[in-house]
């Protein structure tokens, strides 16, 4: 008997479409709601198991083989450094990530328009993501003091705990409101699908037919 295939979603705005997806692969979803306050979803008829998790949580649930494969952002991929395998960019739950500082505060634009980043060198920067923002700014070859946080970003260069920020932005409207404006920008982020790398090995086929039907449906090809 062939073993159940557990699949981490993550709970929340996220889980509607992570649904969608998986239904149009032949996996059943019935039940399964955002709303909903049970986080195992067995279907034995099709061997597979789903649970609703924390979208922080899941690449700890496939890298220690709690879950087979799961839905994650690539921006919780990067600053997790979690040991999963990235198969599949899902598109969709896009944002972005950024650099913010003070309107008062911007620094000197180049002649290309864009903002001089170093005029920010030593100094610090609040982020809910502070890896991302480390691998960023060393790549740009400066110096900051990376301060984390869990919450409330926009204001810690308000009360001057930090000269600028790193955060996710959808809209921008949070930035205006708190008079900040974008200065840089990091990388996109959209959903991915991730799988632990000794099930993937061992239960390749059936991974493989997940990964492929989801492609499908994003208008991709099945890989030979």
């Amino acid at each position: 008997m062939k073993e159940i295939l557990t699949i981490a979603l993550p709970k929340g705005k996220l889980l509607a479409r992570s649904l969608e997806l998986l239904q149009g692969c032949g996996i059943p979803c019935a039940g399964v709601a955002r709303e909903s306050r049970r986080l195992t979803f067995d279907f034995p008829a099709r061997r597979t198991r789903l649970i609703i998790c924390r979208p922080t949580d899941i690449p700890t649930y496939v890298e220690y083989g709690a879950a087979d494969a799961g839905f994650v952002g690539k921006d919780t991929i990067v600053e997790q450094n979690r040991d999963v395998a990235e198969l599949l960019d899902l598109k969709f739950g896009a944002c972005r990530f950024m650099v913010a500082a003070p309107e008062e505060s911007l620094p000197p634009r180049r002649p290309d328009g864009s903002y001089d980043l170093k005029a920010f060198n030593r100094m610090r920067v609040a982020t809910k993501f502070p890896r991302v923002a480390r691998l960023f700014f060393n790549e740009q070859g400066m110096q900051v003091t990376t301060i984390k946080l869990h919450g409330n970003i926009e204001l810690a260069p308000k009360v001057g705990l930090a000269e600028m920020i790193v955060d996710i932005v959808s809209s921008g409207a949070t930035l205006k409101e708190n008079r900040l404006v974008e200065i840089a920008p990091i990388f996109e982020a959209t959903t991915r699908l991730i799988a632990n790398r000794v099930t993937y090995r061992l239960r390749f086929d059936a991974i493989r037919a997940l990964s492929d039907g989801l492609r499908e449906q994003l208008g991709g090809p099945r890989r030979r």
